[in-house]
């Protein structure tokens, strides 16, 4: 039996839900949730799906995967936010990906049926949300060696970039080894 899977066949989603920001224009959002500190929003859920949210309030942090509608057309070569050289694609976060899927950690300030309330939103207002994991220290906090090209940016010019909203306020900062929501100040 062959188990190789076909990756010519398309894969279709089925949103989940939607997000809810302040955001409505790509320029104004904050590019990345932890230069977004104070930017609340919210998940609506489906009501089919509102009995999957069970328990999900005992956790401070979650994980929202949702489809960049508002990317542009896909390319392989980059100029991240961080620094003006050209990078691969798959080496930054930038949204014109071949499958332009979007990740961000954010907090869980509170559930209120099918609506969560959160807190480091940086997404754009309308965005499809595919699915919610719950942030867990323990499997998703990793300390790292290498960061790759990102080493050359310091957090001074990193978090003055990420917050290229005019009035985006301004972030704490984790410490190394830290999860969100546990900021050094």
């Amino acid at each position: 039996m062959d188990l190789t899977p076909d990756l010519s066949r398309e894969i279709n989603y089925r949103p989940i839900g939607i997000i809810r920001s302040p955001f409505t224009r790509a320029e104004d959002a904050p590019i990345q949730p932890r230069y977004a500190a104070a930017a609340e929003g919210r998940a609506e859920i489906r009501p089919e799906f509102e009995a999957g949210l069970a328990d999900l309030e005992g956790f401070s942090h979650i994980i929202l995967i949702y489809h960049l509608h508002q990317a542009g057309p896909a390319r392989l070569r980059v100029k991240p936010f961080l620094q003006d050289a050209e990078r691969g694609v798959f080496a930054t976060r930038a949204p014109c990906r071949p499958n332009p899927i979007g990740l961000s950690v954010v907090e869980l300030i509170r559930r209120e049926g099918d609506v969560l309330h959160l807190r480091g939103v940086d997404v754009l207002d309308g965005t499809p949300l595919l699915d919610i994991k719950p942030y867990v220290s323990r499997f998703d906090c990793w300390r790292t060696t290498r960061d790759g090209w990102q080493d050359e940016v310091d957090e001074a010019t990193a978090a003055a970039r990420g917050r290229r909203a005019a009035g985006a306020p301004a972030a704490r900062t984790a410490g190394p080894g830290q999860p969100p929501g546990r900021e050094s100040r």
